[in-house]
């Protein structure tokens, strides 16, 4: 028996619920006993009361992406999807996952933490900056900062989330995505946003977005994303699935922004769309994720 955690109490629970019933509907399709729980911030000793063989987590964000349901399943003797809790929390947080590939100098834009109760003095990284909350997804409270003053409405927006933020600067480009399943990287999606950034609404909501895949890329530039995106993917300890976020500036060099271990999975999500170009479908998706 199969648990599909969904919804979660996180910023991004209304994706969560999307992907979650769609990988729901995959399963009972190819008929896997499963059930779906929507998970909240009471009744997860509902779920002890239930019983599973494996958890397939498609719980976006704070509670769901950040180690602590793993935690409490790896304390159960629970499998899940995905990476460990370990893992997990390190991906979660954007200042420890770029110092993390900082060490195993892997290419990343300037950046310093920004703390509520101790913002740094001063800022010597070039204008423009992208200000945003270390611990969620999805562009939740991302601004971009085109002059000084601008920086402490970003901030303050930012800090709504989380004590810190992230100060990076802005590299102009074009965003670019691999996702990673079971140790191979598919071939990368190029977004093409309607508006300034890749925001939350462009990423679930909007039908002016754009995507390329496979993207505009030369055969050897593919191949380099991929190798970066797999280099930054192990680097975290991460496993079994997840995503790899790049900007690639007009000299063609990318840099590195993040990193999802439990990226969407609704329709216009990125995942799917890099497995279809890879020659599975979604249900194929959803049990090569479930079994990996």
């Amino acid at each position: 028996m199969i648990a599909v955690l969904m919804g979660g109490y996180s910023a991004e629970r209304e994706i969560s619920l999307l992907s979650g019933k769609a990988v729901y509907e995959a399963l009972v399709a190819n008929k896997v006993n499963c059930f779906a729980f929507d998970l909240t911030a009471d009744n997860i000793e509902s779920l002890w009361n239930k019983k599973f063989d494996k958890a397939f987590i498609v719980l976006h964000g704070r509670g769901g992406e950040d180690g602590h349901i793993q935690s409490l399943l790896e304390g159960r003797g629970i499998p899940f999807t995905g990476s460990d809790s370990a893992a997990s929390a390190l991906c979660m947080n954007k200042a420890i996952t770029k110092e993390t590939w900082q060490q195993h100098l892997l290419p990343l834009s300037p950046s310093i933490v920004a703390n509520k109760k101790n913002p740094p003095e001063s800022i010597n990284i070039p204008l423009p900056w992208a200000v945003k909350p270390i611990l969620e997804g999805s562009s939740i409270g991302i601004s971009k900062v085109t002059n000084g003053g601008m920086l402490n409405k970003a901030l303050n927006l930012a800090w709504q989330y989380d004590d810190d933020a992230l100060i990076e600067h802005w590299i102009e480009g074009a965003e670019y995505t691999v996702a990673i399943l079971n140790g191979e990287a598919l071939p990368s999606v190029k977004i093409i946003a309607d508006v300034e950034f890749y925001d939350y609404d462009s990423k679930y909501f909007s039908d002016k977005t754009e995507y390329l895949c496979p993207a505009d890329l030369t055969d050897a530039e593919e191949t380099y994303l991929q190798t970066i995106a797999m280099e930054a993917f192990r680097a975290t300890g991460a496993s079994g699935w997840g995503r790899v976020d790049f900007i690639i500036d007009k000299d063609k060099t990318p840099y590195l922004l993040e990193i999802n271990t439990v990226p969407g999975m609704t329709s216009h999500s990125l995942v799917p769309m890099a497995a279809k170009a890879a020659g599975m479908t979604f249900e194929q998706l959803v049990l090569s994720i479930l079994h990996g």
